[in-house]
């Protein structure tokens, strides 16, 4: 009897112990998500009331009320992760706080979660060392990927054994390491994702044994040795990348072993010998991309038979011999990227068969035969490039009137025939390159109907007859290569209307007649007008704009007796043009006198109005409470944060423009405010300030949508009635002049380097990358902020412009830049051209490298930087006399190398000057960390940036693809939010612009 009432006091004992733990367990529960609302900031938290955190958005129970799953990924929350989760949430197995601004180090209490299975950390902020990672033994999917980890990898996720995701990309902040030989020890790994995060040393064979593996990405490092063989073993595998690294040797046969392959990318790396036909045999293959390497030989002809091939990418090797006949006959091609080989034969006639082809890229070869008419049903076709081959016979009417393609260059051959009247069809044509062929007949007309056309090239041709005058339709066309013909008639009025030209060439061929004189409106724009039979004079705004050398070879050209004895090459004009002339000058004097009648009504006006715009700044903050606010950027504070921070002791600068704050926000970031002043009318629905509202916003939107590494971000837009709010990122580390000129640090040649490529390549993406371009305007050592890294960003481009027009017409506005920086045509004009841009990065250059302003009393009166150097250069020890003798003469030859740059950039005639474009390939080749032997702190970083830019820009055309996998498999997601997508795009374009 005693027995069994020990025994019941015992049950009664335990239950009630349970029912206690459980009770606490709930109310600690309960209390976790107080601490965590609390925690965090930003976008609400929907649901998140009431005592039952089990009914809480994002989160999941198992059937004891206990929590299993917390799940707050992309709320865009901000704040430090509460410490000790699983003390508080002991029966967690999920946890995904992805996509969100989490700062602080990695949650270490995290490595206690015995029951975790699910650890997603993807896209946050977190920093600082990674803990070792005890045996969690239900952990299957780890992914740490797009943080900012550093130090020491942790070595210890081998003992994750049953872990079958990792995802550790976009990390490259981790010390040099290499994958360990017991890496095989992770048996039931699916998914091995390591690209991008400083891995070095060989690909170890016994990943061969790691047969679970489906994907294997270890892309963007610095692997070197051979690809072993041994991952032919890897029979369930589908994806393989191994692109951007430094392996070498030859491609293994024994991949075509992997009868579940489905992409495969060696891409940018020193592999030779030739392409395994093995691989090309794969039943599933759809990537094959190759490009980049050393490889030989002929390209298998068993591609031919694949019925499932979607992208064939083999740019840039040594590849022989012709394209497989039949190639395309079976598969759905997307892209094919052939070029940059040596391939002869015929074009594959069959290749559109599939209906869905992008890309098509054959250029610099030496293809021969004509175009198939087969080609004229490519209907998908966006990219048609087959320049510089030994093509010939006539281009069929059918592929003019292709109605998707973009970029049609069928340049360097030798076509013949004429242009077709299709061509009107093809309304989606932005680039016609049809120069250096033995193309016959006219221009025809149609060709103004495609309105995108932005570049016509058809110099070096046989084309006859005049010039339409239907071009001048074209708005949006910035140049016009017609040199080199046979073409006759009249140079067409029409051509002044191409208000967005920046380069016009009609020489050598037999055009006559007079130079219109509305063609001055397009100055200070490129034109050449040389060796024809025109007649007349050369207007005056010509010859001021330094481009009378574009007249040479007119021999009935004269010009105004004032510029005699300036210019011996062309005869004095009759009394006739000079009367003109006088006549001209009693306009501008009238003009002057009106102008100066305006600015005092205006400034009377003015000074009336001081009284007004002291009485707005006493009710400067109620003014804000009518904001409109434009974000462009995934944002943790709002617009009362910021209106707060505005105060005087946060004032880090002034600007024509308006106020610069610096304001630290509550958590934890810094952002920079400018606040530009309205400086509105009485009469607030005027034309003009209407206008200049509408040119503002249309601008900022356009810096606020530009997304690139070196070009400052624009977080949102406040617009108010008072005046206007700019929001960006904080360059902690000022502007450039800052830092060259006012001895704040001194910067040793490889950052400085690293500064010049940053913000060349800010300019060349504006440039060449944008439809249309965008012209800064305004390139100077201030508008080049640095951030903690002394990485550049190019600041303030085109917002100064609208700030201070006052016309209707903001292309003809005095704002035209900086002194100092100003390209010469700017004396003559305010257009701004993208060679301006050029001119005033050669300035910067000279600054760098000099470590002078461009304007010091020791180059004399009236003279500048430019003027200084080209004094110094004629011999070597005076080029290295114009060096700044602050820093060592390690880097002397590399300085020398891009001084010859900034001299070819700040080139008087503007056509001399180089693209930016070709200025990024000139100063990537002076990298004084080129081989290895750099010394500068910043400079390891900049040389994987650049590396990883590239090969980011070159692989983009299944990006998609894969990032739906991703999203869907939980294991990708860090391809959403790269600064450029993970596969290759227009590296077509950008190599052979």
């Amino acid at each position: 009897m005693n027995f069994h009432l020990v025994f019941i006091f015992y049950l009664a004992t335990l239950l009630s112990l349970s029912t206690s733990y459980y009770q606490d367990t709930i109310i600690t529960q309960t209390h976790f998500f107080t601490l965590l609302k609390t925690s965090l900031s930003g976008a609400s938290f929907p649901n998140w009331d009431g005592s039952n955190v089990c009914n809480y958005t994002g989160v999941a129970c198992n059937d004891d009320g206990l929590v299993v799953k917390l799940s707050i990924s992309g709320r865009n929350l901000s704040g430090q992760f509460p410490e000790g989760i699983c003390s508080y949430l002991p029966h967690l197995k999920t946890l995904d706080i992805g996509y969100n601004h989490i700062h602080g180090e990695f949650p270490y209490g995290i490595t206690n979660c015995s029951s975790l299975e699910e650890l997603i950390l993807t896209h946050t902020k977190l920093t600082g060392n990674l803990p070792d990672f005890p045996p969690m033994k239900s952990l299957r999917v780890l992914d740490l990927s797009s943080c900012a980890f550093t130090g020491k990898f942790p070595m210890s996720f081998v003992n994750l054994s049953n872990l079958e995701v990792m995802n550790f990309n976009e990390n490259g902040g981790f010390n040099l390491w290499t994958l360990p030989e017991d890496i095989f020890r992770l048996a039931k790994l699916k998914t091995m994702i390591l690209s991008t995060c400083m891995l070095s040393g060989s690909i170890p064979r016994s990943l061969g044994n790691m047969t679970s593996l489906v994907d294997l990405e270890l892309s963007g490092n610095y692997l070197s040795g051979p690809v072993p063989k041994e991952l032919g073993l890897l029979k369930n595998l589908q994806q393989l990348e191994l692109y951007y690294n430094q392996l070498v040797g030859e491609v293994p046969r024994e991949l075509g072993n992997l009868t579940e392959l489905t992409d495969i990318d060696l891409s940018v790396n020193q592999l030779t010998g030739s392409i395994p036909e093995s691989i090309c045999r794969l039943p599933k293959l759809k990537v094959l991309q190759f490009y980049n390497n050393s490889l030989t030989g002929q390209i298998p002809r068993v591609l031919e038979n694949s019925k499932s091939l979607t992208m064939l990418s083999l740019y840039r090797n040594y590849l022989t011999g012709e394209l497989p006949r039949h190639l395309g006959r079976s598969s759905p091609l997307v892209l094919i990227d052939v070029s940059e080989n040596r391939l002869t034969g015929e074009l594959p006639p069959e290749i559109c068969n599939g209906g869905k082809l992008v890309y098509l890229l054959a250029l610099a070869n030496m293809l021969s035969g004509v175009l198939p008419d087969s080609y004229s049903s490519c209907v998908s076709l966006i990219r048609f490039r087959l320049s510089s081959n030994h093509l010939y016979g006539k281009i069929p009417e059918g592929i003019f009137s292709l109605p998707a393609v973009s970029i049609m260059d069928l340049s360097y051959n030798s076509f013949t025939g004429s242009i077709a009247n299709t061509i009107g069809n093809a309304r989606n044509l932005s680039e016609l390159l049809l120069q250096s062929n033995k193309i016959t007949g006219v221009i025809p007309s149609e060709i103004s109907k495609p309105f995108n056309l932005v570049k016509i090239d058809l110099s070096d041709n046989l084309l006859s007859g005049p010039i339409p005058s239907e071009i001048g339709n074209l708005k949006r066309l910035n140049l016009l290569m017609l040199q080199g013909n046979q073409l006759t008639s009249f140079i067409p009025k029409s051509l002044s209307s191409l208000t967005s030209l920046n380069v016009l060439d009609l020489s050598r061929n037999v055009l006559k007649g007079s130079i219109p004189e509305s063609l001055c409106d397009l100055l200070p724009s490129s034109m050449n007008f040389s060796d024809n039979q025109l007649s007349g004079q050369i207007p005056d705004s010509f010859i001021k704009g330094g481009q009378v050398e574009s007249f040479l070879g007119n021999p009935k050209l004269c010009i105004s007796g004032y510029h005699n004895q300036a210019f011996q090459n062309f005869s004095i004009c009759s009394e006739t043009y000079n009367q003109k002339k006088v006549d001209y000058i009693w306009i501008i004097v009238v003009s002057l006198g009106i102008v100066i009648l305006v600015g005092i009504l205006f400034l009377r006006r003015w000074f009336s109005k001081e009284r007004e715009v002291m009485k707005n700044e006493e009710i400067w903050s109620s003014s804000y409470f009518s904001y409109n606010v434009k974000s462009f950027h995934r944002i943790s504070f709002d617009q009362d944060e910021i209106l707060e921070g505005m105060i005087d002791k946060n004032v880090v600068g002034h600007g024509g423009s308006g106020t610069v704050y610096k304001i630290n926000l509550s958590n934890g970031e810094v952002v920079a405010v400018k606040r530009l002043w309205s400086q509105k009318l009485k009469d607030d629905a005027s034309d003009d300030q209407q206008t200049m509202n509408r040119e503002l916003k249309t601008e900022v939107e356009t810096l606020g949508n530009i997304r690139h590494k070196n070009i400052v971000k624009l977080y949102c837009y406040f617009s108010g009635l008072d005046c206007n709010l700019l929001v960006y990122e904080y360059m902690p580390n000022g502007n450039l002049w800052d830092a060259l000129h006012r001895g704040k640090c001194l910067l040793d040649w490889p950052t400085r380097h690293q500064i010049a490529l940053g913000v060349a390549q800010g300019l060349a993406y504006l440039h060449h990358d944008l439809m249309p371009p965008i012209i800064h305007r305004d390139i100077k050592s201030t508008n080049i902020l640095l951030d903690r890294n002394f990485q550049p960003k190019v600041a303030d481009f085109g917002i100064a412009k609208v700030l201070r027009a006052r016309g209707k017409d903001s292309t003809t506005t005095i704002v035209a830049g900086s002194y100092g920086y100003l390209a010469p045509e700017y004396a003559y004009s305010s257009k701004a051209t993208i060679k301006c841009d050029v001119y005033s990065f050669g300035v910067v250059l000279m600054e760098l490298i000099t470590g002078k302003k461009p304007v010091e009393v020791e180059f004399g009166e009236n003279k500048n930087i430019i003027y200084w150097v080209s004094t110094k250069v004629e011999t070597k020890e005076g080029a290295i006399e114009v060096l700044d003798k602050r820093l060592s003469g390690f880097y002397n030859n590399e300085m020398i190398k891009v001084l010859r740059i900034a001299i070819r950039c700040t080139c008087k005639t503007a056509t001399l000057r180089p693209t930016m474009n070709e200025v990024v390939q000139l100063l990537i080749e002076a990298d004084p960390c080129k081989f290895e032997h750099c010394k500068s702190p910043n400079k390891t970083k900049e040389a994987g940036s650049i590396r990883l830019e590239e090969r980011r820009r070159s692989h983009v055309l299944i990006a998609s693809k894969k990032e739906d996998r991703r999203i869907a498999g939980r294991k990708k997601a860090s391809a959403i939010a790269r600064p450029f997508p993970a596969r290759r795009t227009e590296a077509v374009t950008d190599r052979t612009a």
